[in-house]
C-alpha cells in the first residue's frame, strides 16, 4: 500500500489580508502627501503628523476586527478611501498657515470625503457585504469628520469655542451611556437623523470656504447645531420611553 502523505496547510489569520490592505491604503495616503508636498508646497511635518494619524485609524481597525471575517470588502474599501482625505485633513489642523492659504484645497478634500460617504453604503448593499463593523466604522468616521471641521473653524476663526459642541454631541452622547446605560440602546435607522448628520457637515464644509466669514458663518453654524441638539433630544427621548416601558413591563411581569 502506498503511502499517502498528509500535508496540513496552516489557516490564514483573517486579519492578515487586512493588515496588507491598510498597508497599501498608508502607503497611498504617503503618496497623497508627497504629491501635496511637491504641489502645494506643503510643509514636511504633514508627512509624520498624517503617518501617525493614519497608524491610530489602523491600530482601531485591527483591534475592532471581527473574528472570522474574512477580508475588507469592498463597501470597507470605499470607506478606508474616504478616510484617507479625512486623516489629510486632520493632518492639517497643527499646519494653520498652509489652512488659511488653501482654502479651496480644503473643501475639495472635504467634499471628497462627503461625496464617498454615501458610496459606501450604497456598495454594501448592492454586492451584499454589509456588517455590523462596517456600519459602526463609518459612523465613528462620520463624528470624526464633523469634530475635525469643527476644529478647522476654530482655526479659520469662522466661529468661537462654542462650535465644538457640534463635535462634541456625539461623544458626550456615548460617554453619558455609561452612567445611564439605556442611552446605550441600539437606536432604529433614521432618515432624520442621517438627513441632520449630512446638513452639519454641509454647512461646515461651506463655511470653509474664504466667501463665508462672520456674521454669516456664526449664523449658519448655530443653526446646525440647534438642529443637532433638537435630532439629540428626539434620540434621548425615544430611548427613554423604551426604558420606561421595559422597566412597566419587567414590573408586571413581577407581580403575576
Amino acid at each position: 500500500m502506498s503511502e499517502q502523505r498528509i500535508v496540513m496547510r496552516q489557516p490564514e489569520w483573517p486579519a492578515s489580508s487586512v493588515l496588507r490592505e491598510l498597508l497599501i491604503a498608508g502607503a497611498g495616503l504617503m503618496l497623497l502627501v508627497g504629491v501635496l508636498h511637491l504641489t502645494y508646497m506643503a510643509p514636511a511635518l504633514l508627512y509624520p503628523v498624517a503617518g501617525g494619524v493614519y497608524l491610530v485609524l489602523a491600530t482601531i481597525m485591527m483591534w475592532g476586527w471581527p473574528a472570522g471575517q474574512q477580508g475588507l470588502g469592498w463597501a470597507n474599501r470605499v470607506t478606508l478611501m474616504r478616510a484617507l482625505p479625512i486623516v489629510l485633513l486632520t493632518a492639517m489642523l497643527p499646519l494653520p498657515g498652509f489652512i488659511n492659504e488653501h482654502h479651496l484645497l480644503v473643501f475639495g478634500m472635504a467634499l471628497t470625503a462627503l461625496a464617498l460617504d454615501g458610496v459606501d453604503g450604497w456598495v454594501a448593499r448592492h454586492a451584499h457585504c454589509e456588517s455590523r463593523f462596517g456600519a459602526r466604522l463609518d459612523m465613528e468616521l462620520d463624528a470624526f469628520f464633523i469634530l475635525m471641521l469643527c476644529l478647522m473653524m476654530v482655526i479659520q476663526d469662522k466661529a468661537g469655542f462654542w462650535i465644538m459642541a457640534i463635535g462634541a454631541m456625539r461623544y458626550l452622547f456615548v460617554a453619558a451611556a455609561w452612567g445611564w446605560p439605556w442611552l446605550g440602546e441600539e437606536l432604529p435607522v433614521s432618515y432624520r437623523r442621517k438627513t441632520i448628520c449630512v446638513w452639519q457637515v454641509s454647512t461646515l464644509m461651506t463655511c470653509l470656504t474664504p466667501w463665508v466669514t462672520p456674521p454669516w458663518s456664526n449664523l449658519a453654524l448655530a443653526l446646525a447645531l440647534l438642529l443637532l441638539v433638537i435630532s439629540f433630544a428626539m434620540d434621548i427621548a425615544y430611548l427613554y420611553r423604551g426604558a420606561i416601558a421595559r422597566q412597566n413591563c419587567t414590573s408586571n411581569r413581577g407581580r403575576r
